[in-house]
């Protein structure tokens, strides 16, 4: 039986840290999930439709594709997971301040559906600090993220940037 994992979040846009996320994954998952959320009560930079390109074309790039697909969703994270089968749900974690959030959303996550576990994974160290919020922020004033992202994400970067 194939082990199913789900790793959802906003992903707006996706970095070498998700990324990275995504390749320990797929040392204990036979096949992941990257669930992109259209969460209402979030604006995001990046439409959804930019943000599944942005996925796809990065897990390309990186030759990530083969056991890795995307689907959108919205609602409850832990309902979409035993919809499709997912035997756990991946959340990366950076900081303490990461834990004590995810820690309270799991224990939610584990009232609902017993059976869906929550697996934490830790990106690289040079990439602990990296967030999306901070990659446009840096973008934004004119710095380089270029060893941060994918080039499709850092072109999708500078394209949106050059519209606004």
């Amino acid at each position: 039986m194939t082990k199913l994992a789900l790793y959802p979040g906003t992903f707006d846009p996706i970095t070498l840290g998700h990324l990275d996320v995504i390749r320990r994954t797929l040392g204990i998952f036979d096949e992941i999930i990257v669930g992109v959320a259209q969460n209402m009560s979030k604006t995001t930079t990046f439409t959804v439709e930019e943000r599944l390109f942005m996925i796809e074309a990065s897990l390309e790039e990186l030759d990530l594709k083969a056991r890795v697909s995307t689907r959108t969703f919205s609602g409850l994270t832990v309902e979409f997971a035993a919809q499709i089968g997912a035997a756990s749900i991946i959340r990366g974690i950076r900081v303490i301040s990461d834990f004590e959030m995810e820690h309270q959303m799991t224990l939610m996550n584990r009232h609902l559906r017993q059976k869906i576990e929550t697996v934490f994974l830790m990106p690289s160290e040079q990439l602990s600090y990296v967030s999306s919020s901070l990659i446009k922020e840096i973008a934004s004033l004119g710095g380089d993220v270029s060893n941060l992202v994918t080039r499709c994400v850092l072109d999708a970067i500078s394209d949106k940037l050059s519209r606004d």
